[in-house]
């Protein structure tokens, strides 16, 4: 996946997200002998054989492995994209169980709102919308009770600038570089404190400086608030603040260690 260079200059922001703790049952994904497969001509194409994982809330686990080993398959599988074709996905999250796998699509569409926060490379952004107001909408959408509007916007806010986009907030996607883009779609995902965040390639389209704010924001947010996250990447350099890093290998997944810092 080719990394995007940065076509502003401003410099990364310290991290001043502000954690809103989180109380209640056990918050995890635990997937068991996900297989997924796809047509291949006459055959079958095995995406996902038999992967087993389970991350606990306030952790993240790491996927590497080559373009087409199937963690874009995890991914999706995990985030109620594409059912799979057999064993189960269970969220816990502090208000219900649910085997994520056998959902309805209007339930699992409804899962995704309320429960996840889902980063992917293409950002996907409303043209029409500001920045900001990308996030304001995710958060009605999504079913938030907050105490007023201007506690969503203030939220809006702080995650923007977070992720170094303050003097952006009131563009368009259109006026924004791909990597500011990518920016907002995280964020985004971030505004309604999900209990599953499913990441993919978070840093790509970020220099190394920005890239590791973004990390340093996305590690603070699962531990504090208790989300399991899934995240993909190519990039090692990150790899030692996860909980667990996995390597996915023609479908199949396996843990290896945390590496040391560098």
């Amino acid at each position: 996946m080719t990394a995007v260079a940065r076509t502003d200059s401003s410099v990364a922001p310290p991290i001043r997200y502000t954690a809103r703790p989180t109380e209640g049952p056990t918050v995890a994904i635990t997937l068991t002998d996900v297989t997924l497969t796809y047509p291949d001509g006459a055959d079958r194409l095995t995406a996902l054989d038999r992967v087993n994982m389970h991350v606990p809330g306030g952790t993240i686990a790491a996927v590497t492995g080559a373009s087409g080993s199937g963690k874009s398959s995890l991914l999706a599988v995990a985030a109620t994209l594409i059912r799979p074709d057999s064993g189960t996905v269970v969220l816990e999250t502090a208000s219900a169980t649910e085997n994520l796998a056998g959902l309805s699509r209007r339930a699992a569409a409804t899962a995704r709102r309320t429960s996840m926060g889902i980063v992917f490379q293409q950002p996907n952004l409303i043209p029409s919308l500001t920045a900001v107001e990308q996030l304001e909408v995710t958060a009605y959408l999504g079913g938030r009770r907050r105490t007023s509007r201007s506690e969503t916007s203030s939220r809006a806010m702080e995650l923007l600038e977070a992720v170094g986009l303050t003097e952006h907030a009131h563009k368009r996607p259109a006026q924004l570089s791909g990597g500011q883009r990518q920016r907002v779609n995280i964020a985004r995902a971030l505004m309604n404190d999900p209990a599953l965040l499913v990441v993919d390639e978070p840093t790509s389209a970020l220099d190394s400086e920005r890239g590791a704010a973004i990390i340093a924001l996305i590690t603070t947010i699962a531990r504090e608030h208790r989300a399991a996250t899934i995240l993909v990447t190519h990039d090692p350099t990150h790899l030692h603040r996860m909980d667990a890093v996995y390597r996915m290998t023609d479908g199949r997944l396996t843990g290896v260690a945390v590496p040391a810092p560098a």
